[in-house]
């Protein structure tokens, strides 16, 4: 196997930076489990401040920020409604009924773009002994295995009027909302504020090495460590990782507008060589996800054939290939993808 020259498989792949790991070493810390580790005070207290929440929560992974949101709206029985292709429903391994006894309905959708009549058409309320009830609806903001996709406030706003003058809560798997910030210029307060509960990821684009933060309203955030604790998420002198996650707020925010760049050249380039392979206009921020059928191949070989130009890629169906720009992926990585995507699209 050739030497990985871009290593495009997911954002989660960053590695801390040299000053992050110093911001590390420096930590205050105390334990977290009685609510005592300075640093994650200070990083819960930031988080749900941009979003505009009462309070936050830090957990390890974004699947349990996005499971206790999950569990705090919706009784075991009752359902909650996403897109098809969300990450609660699609990448989280029915933990929603396995914990929760959470069933889950999904509505239709093209790149994960949020059309109100989609959840609408799903939503049920007041029909007593006799059906499932919703009590939550999710959006995933941006859509992972849409492509990265922003969606639009107006949609979202639309939603939430619907869905607050039926009782219905709704939850934000944000796990890329910096993203969409960065892509649409909408501020994170204006998404954060149309949703009950919103989870957003440290460990993507953001380069922390792990880490997530779910926040609401202060009575929610204080169940939420209830469960936290029951699904064996407590942890102690955790304010090292916590610093990682403020550096990033503060260093590699801005900064994800490279990753967007990089990754719209590579799909001009993509469309360039192979007509149908990708729209670049649907690439909004770090996410391609190519349909390497149009050239003639299948995902699998695809990946095969570009992993042996040393560029690392995953498959997301049988003709749908996904790559993801992050931070270790610089000028030069992206002008290697683009030479090894032209030349196997084009030899087809």
């Amino acid at each position: 196997m050739a030497a990985i020259r871009a290593d495009l498989l997911s954002d989660t792949l960053t590695r801390p930076t040299p000053a992050m790991r110093e911001a590390m070493a420096r930590a205050d810390v105390g334990d977290d489990v009685f609510g005592e580790d300075p640093t994650v005070r200070v990083l819960e207290e930031k988080v749900a401040g941009l979003l505009g929440h009462e309070a936050g929560l830090y957990t390890p992974t974004g699947s349990m920020a996005n499971q206790l949101g999950l569990r705090l709206h919706v009784a075991p029985g009752r359902e909650l409604v996403a897109d098809q292709q969300a990450h609660v429903v699609r990448a989280e391994l029915g933990a929603a009924a396995v914990f929760s006894g959470i069933t889950s309905r999904t509505w239709a959708s093209e790149r994960g773009l949020l059309d109100p009549a989609g959840p609408m058409s799903l939503v049920t309320t007041g029909v007593g002994p006799y059906q499932v009830e919703t009590s939550l609806v999710v959006v995933e903001n941006t859509h992972n295995f849409g492509g990265g996709t922003v969606q639009p406030i107006g949609a979202i706003r639309e939603v939430r009027s619907a869905t607050t003058a039926l009782g219905v809560a709704m939850h934000l798997d944000g796990a890329r909302l910096w993203n969409a910030h960065v892509a649409s210029g909408v501020a994170l307060a204006d998404y954060g504020r149309e949703f009950d509960t919103v989870s957003v990821c440290l460990s993507k684009g953001l380069g922390a090495p792990v880490g997530s933060v779910l926040v609401g309203s202060a009575d929610a955030m204080a169940e939420a460590r209830i469960w936290r604790k029951r699904y064996g998420g407590g942890m102690r002198q955790v304010g090292i990782l916590a610093a990682a996650g403020l550096h990033a707020l503060e260093h590699h925010v801005e900064r994800l507008a490279d990753d967007h760049a990089r990754a719209r050249r590579f799909a001009d380039a993509c469309a360039e060589a192979v007509p149908g392979v990708i729209d670049p206009a649907t690439v909004e921020t770090n996410i391609v996800v190519l349909d390497v059928g149009a050239a003639g191949l299948t995902s699998a070989a695809f990946v095969e054939a570009l992993l042996a130009h040393g560029v690392r890629t995953y498959s997301v169906g049988p003709r749908a290939v996904r790559l993801v720009w992050h931070l270790d992926v610089d000028d030069a990585g992206t002008e290697a993808a683009i030479a090894a995507a032209r030349e196997v699209l084009t030899a087809a």
